[in-house]
């Protein structure tokens, strides 16, 4: 770094891992607080090979990498994998910005996201429609959850339920557990503005635990016992029906990468790892579809 001052003008010539820049401050006070955050963060920069593995992304797939990260580090324990959330757009950001090595999506690439990203399958999941255990609705069809998402059904008496009001719980605008439920189930209905919204599939299935009358939705391989995971059109949401095809709400788990750009050693050892023997059956334990 380099700070070249001239009467009142002055300006911080810096370099990041390799990356040059000139910032040109407009008050003193500001310019030495920049010296003082790129002198930590100078101390702190490494040569690439010593970096953390970062993955960014889908909240419903951060779980299952955080799990594959943990049985990889016992047979890689010299590198490092550090697994975020944040949502699929945001991991699909993240690798735009190249601050990521690894994207998680839980959704299919849209158009746009398809002519720079190259999307790696890991899995398949199935997208599970979730009650309280106590809710006495065990089935519903396609058209029913539209209505209840949409704001028609208002209360669950009018599905042989209890008589009380609806409660719905959605995802956040950018996630792709949200962008999945869209296009598998409302068919360009909109959904209720009184739906409560969440930032992770741990945050829908405490409130919907909590709440005899909420409905919500997530990930299949993230339900466990707590939820009731409803029957849809009269298939039960397991695995095996997913796989089948016969339960229909199923979207694929990506991890995505920038197309044309040149991936660590240490991201390209952990993908194998995951699309190995091995991680395809600690995936397939979980509750989701193996892909090889």
């Amino acid at each position: 770094m380099t700070i070249m001052v001239s009467g009142h003008e002055y300006s911080i010539f810096f370099s990041v891992c390799g990356k040059a820049a000139v910032y040109q401050p407009q008050h003193r006070s500001i310019g030495f607080l920049l010296l003082f955050v790129f002198l930590i963060f100078f101390a702190g920069c490494k040569d690439s090979s010593d970096r953390p593995v970062n993955v960014i992304g889908s909240t419903s797939i951060q779980p299952f990498a955080e799990l594959l990260a943990e049985e990889f580090l016992k047979i890689n324990p010299d590198e490092t994998i550090d697994v975020q959330g944040g949502g699929s757009t945001a991991g699909i950001q993240a690798i735009a910005n190249e601050i990521a090595d690894i994207g998680m999506c839980s959704r299919t690439l849209k158009e746009e996201e398809n002519s720079v990203d190259t999307a790696i399958e890991i899995a398949r999941d199935g997208l599970a429609v979730v009650v309280h255990k106590s809710n006495p609705v065990n089935d519903l069809t396609i058209e029913q959850i539209q209505m209840l998402f949409s704001g028609q059904i208002q209360n669950w008496k009018s599905l042989g339920g209890n008589d009380m009001p609806v409660r719905l719980i959605m995802r956040e605008e950018g996630s792709g557990t949200r962008e999945a439920f869209i296009k598998l189930v409302m068919d360009k209905k909109i959904v209720s503005r009184k739906a409560l919204v969440q930032e992770s599939n741990g945050a829908v299935k405490e409130l919907v635990r909590l709440d005899p009358a909420a409905v919500g939705y997530m990930s299949l391989g993230l339900v466990g016992e707590e939820l009731k995971s409803l029957h849809v059109n009269g298939v039960e949401p397991l695995a095996e029906q997913v796989k089948s095809g016969k339960y229909k709400l199923s979207r694929p788990f990506l991890f995505v990468l920038k197309t044309n750009s040149q991936l660590r050693p240490q991201a390209q050892e952990f993908i194998d790892f995951v699309l190995s023997d091995l991680g395809q059956k600690i995936l397939e334990s979980e509750g989701l579809i193996r892909v090889k």
